[in-house]
């Protein structure tokens, strides 16, 4: 292995403490909408029991899919290491 190739990188703990505390806030909020989204349509369509589940479920697959998108966005803005 050549010197140049095996550079370790640090952690730029600031970085990291911003995009995680923005992912739960956010998080938080993109899930609970998920969450009230699929009990609002499972209830206008008359949907009851396991199918109520099913639908909030589908959502918040929905909702962590964008949580985990706003993630690896930010990352790219704030790195989580510096090389």
């Amino acid at each position: 292995m050549n010197a140049g190739t095996s550079k370790q990188g640090h952690i730029v703990w600031p970085n990291v403490v911003t995009v995680l505390s923005a992912a739960i806030l956010i998080g938080t909020v993109i899930i609970g909408t998920g969450l009230a989204t699929g009990w609002a349509i499972a209830g206008a369509i008359g949907l009851a029991g396991i199918a109520t589940y099913f639908v909030e479920a589908l959502f918040v697959v929905i909702a962590a899919a964008v949580v985990v998108a706003f993630v690896r966005l930010a990352m790219r803005i704030e790195p989580f290491v510096e090389r």
